[in-house]
C-alpha cells in the first residue's frame, strides 16, 4: 500500500508539472522566429508559475529573474503584424483562466536595457468564449498552444517590451492563482498616430484580492468573471 501511495503521489506531481507552461517562442504572422528565448527574456523559475504575491513586486513585469541583458535579441516587426507567443515543448495551456498582452515603449528607445519601469498599456485580452467559468473548455485560451494578437496599426513606432500573461485560476479559490508571464523585445515600425491608453505602471495593475484573481470557478454557477487590470487600448 505504501508503494501504491508513493506511485499515486508521483503521478500527481508529474501531472501538475506537465500542466505548467512558458511562452518563450515568438511567432510573427504565423511563422516561428528564432528558438526558445531568442527574443524572449528568460525567467529563473522556468515553466513554474508565480503566485499572487508577485502582483506587488517588480517581477510582475516580466517574471521572476527576467531582467535586461542576457543576450536576448530584439526583433523588428510592423504595426499591423500578428504576433504570437507559443508555449514551449509543444505543450498546451492546460489551465482555465484569462490571457492578456501589454506593451511598454522603452523611454530611451533601447529595449535591451529597459527594466519595464515606464508606462504600460494593455493591448489585448481573452477570457470566456461561452457559458460560465465552471467548464475549462469555455475559456478561449484553454488547450491552445499560444496567445496571439495584432499590433494596432496606429501603434507609435519604437522599441517595446511586449508582455504576455496567462493566469491559471484552478486554485484561485485558495488564493493561489498561477501567473505565467514572459516579455519579448520588439521594434515596431509604422506610421504611428495613435495614443495608447490607459497608461499604467507594473506593479500596480492588480491586487491579490481582485475578483478576477481570487476567483472560485468550482461551483455549479460561478460568479460572472471580471477581467483583471485596465481596459485594452482601442487602437486609436
Amino acid at each position: 500500500m505504501k508503494s501504491l501511495s508513493l506511485l499515486v503521489g508521483a503521478l500527481a506531481a508529474a501531472s501538475s508539472v506537465e500542466a505548467h507552461y512558458i511562452f518563450n517562442i515568438l511567432f510573427v504572422n504565423g511563422k516561428k522566429i528564432g528558438g526558445e528565448y531568442t527574443y524572449v527574456r528568460k525567467n529563473s523559475n522556468s515553466y513554474n508559475p508565480a503566485f499572487p504575491d508577485i502582483v506587488e513586486k517588480n517581477d510582475l513585469r516580466c517574471n521572476v529573474g527576467a531582467k535586461p541583458g542576457g543576450g536576448v535579441k530584439t526583433y523588428e516587426v510592423n504595426a499591423g503584424d500578428k504576433i504570437g507567443f507559443k508555449v514551449f515543448n509543444n505543450e498546451l495551456i492546460e489551465h482555465p483562466g484569462p490571457g492578456m498582452i501589454y506593451m511598454s515603449k522603452a523611454p530611451n528607445n533601447d529595449v535591451s536595457t529597459y527594466d519595464g519601469s515606464g508606462d504600460w498599456f494593455k493591448v489585448w485580452e481573452t477570457g470566456l468564449c461561452k457559458g460560465n467559468a465552471a467548464s475549462d473548455g469555455n475559456w478561449c485560451s484553454y488547450n491552445k498552444d499560444r496567445l496571439e494578437f495584432t499590433i494596432p496599426p496606429k501603434t507609435p513606432p519604437g522599441e517595446y517590451l511586449v508582455r504576455v500573461e496567462h493566469i491559471g485560476l484552478h486554485e484561485g479559490h485558495k488564493s493561489k492563482a498561477q501567473f505565467y508571464i514572459e516579455c519579448a523585445q520588439l521594434k515596431v515600425n509604422g506610421p504611428g498616430g495613435g495614443s495608447p491608453s490607459p497608461l499604467v505602471k507594473i506593479p500596480g495593475i492588480y491586487q491579490q484580492a481582485d475578483p478576477g484573481i481570487r476567483y472560485n470557478k468550482w461551483t455549479s454557477n460561478p460568479a460572472p468573471y471580471v477581467m483583471p487590470g485596465p481596459k485594452p487600448w482601442d487602437g486609436n
